[in-house]
């Protein structure tokens, strides 16, 4: 195990989250929220004392960088960052437990958007900024904004681990040879989508200030909202704007590489993407049949409908309705896409549409071997044959998201809380969705759960936006033997 290669690697993560919260800075400044002004700067300072000090002892470091060395750093770098990221909050006063401002901003990186905050529009809008773009740098990743921004002079090999570990989906592909290029590329695309969201904002009359935060959530798919009822008091264009990059950002995001590069029948052939639209158009179209009746009009039942599924299968997690209200069937669809979410390789959460896909496509498989023992059968994607290990790999992370699902959803209900309220909050964290039904619906919060409940919700959104795999490495034994 190279320690040395993963402090300095962590102490730069460090010198990046401190850069990232200068703006945040600035913000309260030019607002005088001399308690955010305070609160940033001691963060800043101790931020910046820690990774010189990890940078020095850190300094001859070796080159061996392997797997294990990979998805270590990946998980230490996203607690640190929490850990590190949550003290503004504390020190300015607005949330004086710091498990409280843990969960916040943990929820914020992984692009969650579960809250315990209740009164939104009572934060600084340092905190307000803060808080917000922990989605947009966590929607893409902050290891691949080193990746992309930052020479690392440690080789394809140290870069290829750290995006197999931290990139969502089953694979990691690579847009062009080199992937230090390709995780350039991906920002780019970010950023671009990213500030013409913004400008679409902005020319529906929205805050500046509310439309970057607005922008920020909805690009990372995470959901913190700038008004105690997120985008419902906004007007109707907003909420569609919001409705369609919500959906544009659940795409894999080599689909827009690939229609830059004018290959647009090489899109429309991605089984995945297919199968994303197929599911929200027939998702959309049932709700707006069992919910037609609580609403006045038909272009206000396909608003809603249309921005709750664009919302909860992408995970984002913004709302403009209280949907708990809506009728079990409705709340039923909810809850399925909450578990499929949006494609692989977007800022989306979830088991990922080609998870789904692949894994349907083994059933099939297994019941016709069943069938013909003796034939070799092969499970093909977009017309190219799988691997088998990429086939054992998501039948492993299945099972595994099916073990934590479980196990969390028990933990939780330690607490009291009805079924329904204890199987969505595990849902809706692990998933990193945000609002769930019953106690947690979109006009509640998650604040009356224990601290046993909101740190075990902490791992599982952790695990959720990292794909459990880097989770479990660094809490195995096996990674810190010398075998």
């Amino acid at each position: 195990m190279n320690i040395k290669m993963m402090g300095r690697f962590i102490a730069q993560i460090i010198a990046i989250e401190a850069a990232f919260m200068i703006p945040a800075l600035f913000i309260s400044l030019g607002y005088g929220e001399w308690p955010g002004v305070k609160a940033f700067g001691i963060t800043i300072g101790i931020m910046i004392l820690l990774a010189a000090g990890m940078f020095l002892l850190c300094r001859k470091a070796g080159r061996l960088f392997g797997a294990r060395e990979g998805f270590v750093c990946v998980a230490l770098s996203w607690i640190v960052m929490s850990l590190l990221g949550a003290l503004p909050l504390v020190l300015c006063g607005q949330v004086p437990r710091y498990i409280d401002a843990l969960f916040e901003i943990v929820s914020g990186f992984t692009t969650t958007g579960a809250s315990v905050i209740a009164d939104v529009e009572g934060l600084y809008r340092g905190i307000l900024y803060w808080r917000s773009f922990t989605h947009w740098v966590g929607g893409m990743g902050v290891l691949v904004f080193l990746l992309a921004v930052l020479p690392t002079g440690n080789g394809a090999g140290f870069t290829m681990h750290l995006l197999r570990a931290e990139s969502p989906g089953p694979d990691v592909g690579k847009l062009v040879p080199k992937m230090r290029q390709t995780a350039l590329i991906l920002y780019c695309i970010y950023i671009v989508l990213t500030i013409i969201n913004f400008i679409f904002l902005l020319s529906g009359k929205m805050h500046w200030l509310h439309a970057l935060c607005t922008a920020f959530g909805t690009a990372g798919t995470g959901g913190f909202g700038t008004l105690n009822t997120s985008l419902a008091e906004v007007s109707p264009y907003i909420q569609n704007v919001t409705t369609v990059f919500m959906f544009l950002f659940g795409i894999n995001f080599s689909c827009f590489y690939l229609l830059l590069l004018g290959k647009l029948r090489s899109i429309l052939k991605d089984e995945e993407l297919r199968l994303y639209v197929c599911l929200a158009i027939a998702c959309v179209v049932s709700l707006v049949l069992a919910i037609r009746p609580l609403y006045g009009t038909l272009e206000e039942t396909i608003r809603h409908a249309a921005f709750q599924v664009s919302s909860i299968m992408t995970t984002t997690g913004f709302s403009t309705t209280d949907f708990d209200l809506w009728p079990s069937f409705a709340k039923g669809i909810l809850l399925l896409l909450m578990v499929v979410g949006a494609c692989a390789g977007s800022t989306g959460g979830g088991l990922k549409c080609i998870r789904v896909l692949l894994l349907f496509k083994v059933l099939g498989r297994n019941i016709r071997q069943i069938l013909n023992p003796r034939n070799v059968l092969v499970v093909r994607s977009n017309g190219k044959v799988v691997d088998e290990k990429v086939l054992s790999n998501t039948n492993a992370y299945f099972a595994a998201y099916m073990i934590i699902l479980v196990l969390g959803t028990l933990i939780l209900s330690l607490d009291g809380f009805s079924v329904e309220t204890n199987l969505s909050a595990a849902l809706a964290t692990f998933n990193n969705i945000g609002p769930g039904l019953g106690a947690v619906g979109p006009t509640c919060n998650f604040a009356a759960y224990s601290d046993l409940s909101k740190v075990t919700m902490c791992l599982m959104m952790l695990a959720g936006r990292l794909e459990i795999f880097p989770l479990l490495v660094l809490f195995s034994r096996s990674t810190w033997t010398r075998k």
